[in-house]
């Protein structure tokens, strides 16, 4: 495979558009048995690719007009069925913008965690959410309690992540980004440096776009945050500060027998986390069936 050949296949790996440009001039070519000018054609390809294309020498001047430089070469690179590293990284132009009630929403969860490690904190919301909660608790066991509970976040988190997560968004950075993964994987296997260069640059523009994928994911993330954490506090206040009644600290969970709610699980993990994780994880698959609601962008 000749010079020109080369530069031909280099242009194709940087924009597939040129598979096509080069396909109409050789076709044109072999079928009328001469020597191409622009105006043959420009339906086919534009004036910039076939500038490209008499800069990099895959055009050459003739006589009249021009021919492809290494005419054997290309018809073994189209005939063989080359296929280039894909240059169609799709351009996402998208500004995802937090509201005002969103940025309040996001101080407001970071104040609630800090009164994880804050105990007067941690014990104050507690005890404003007990006066909600109270009636819930005295009226139902306490794994029920926290199987309520669980049901309650699994429906909010859903709706909120089916309303407030722009799955577009989300989906279509996803998608420059698999291309320029995909790119770089063709790349090495061809050990194609010039190409790894280029993907490598492309890689790092594209790489600007995650910052706009992040505020897309973790917009309800903080609503999500903002609502459940006063009701993790509770239960910690509850459980730690000995407000649940002795007769009902005892529990039997499936596979681990007789339980306490304040044993941990895991490290520093109580078991009343556990519970709530795994009611919370059957409901919202459960909730999410149900509803029919898309929170991903596949």
């Amino acid at each position: 495979m000749g010079h020109a050949a080369e530069r031909a296949k280099k242009l194709m790996d940087e924009d597939a558009a040129f598979t096509k440009a080069i396909a109409a001039i050789r076709e044109l070519s072999e079928e009328h048995d001469s020597e191409v000018e622009w105006r043959d054609v420009k339906d086919e390809l534009t004036s910039g690719q076939w500038g490209r294309l008499i800069q990099e020498g895959v055009l050459e001047s003739g006589e009249e007009g021009f021919r492809l430089a290494d005419p054997e070469g290309i018809d073994q690179l189209m005939d063989e069925g080359y296929e280039p590293i894909s240059a169609s990284v799709p351009e996402v132009d998208a500004d995802v913008s937090w509201t005002t009630y969103d940025k309040l929403a996001g101080g407001m969860t970071v104040l609630f965690m800090v009164a994880y490690w804050f105990d007067p904190l941690r014990d104050q919301i507690g005890e404003g959410i007990n006066l909600i909660l109270s009636p819930l608790e005295g009226s139902m066991p306490f794994f029920a309690v926290v199987l309520s509970l669980a049901m309650l976040t699994g429906l909010y988190s859903t709706l909120l992540q089916a309303n407030l997560a722009d799955t577009e968004v989300i989906g279509a950075y996803q998608e420059q980004m698999k291309a320029v993964q995909e790119k770089r994987k063709q790349a090495e296997e061809r050990g194609d440096e010039e190409a790894l260069e280029r993907i490598q640059q492309e890689q790092m523009e594209a790489m600007g776009g995650m910052l706009q994928m992040f505020k897309a994911q973790f917009r309800p993330m903080v609503w999500i945050t903002l609502l459940t954490i006063p009701l993790f506090l509770w239960l910690w206040w509850f459980v730690g500060t000995s407000q649940l009644a002795e007769a009902e600290m005892a529990m039997v969970l499936p596979l681990l027998g007789d339980v306490r709610w304040d044993d941990t699980f895991l490290g520093p993990m109580p078991m009343w986390i556990l519970w709530y994780f795994l009611c919370s994880l059957g409901f919202t698959q459960l909730i999410r069936k149900a509803l029919n609601l898309q929170t991903t962008p596949s």
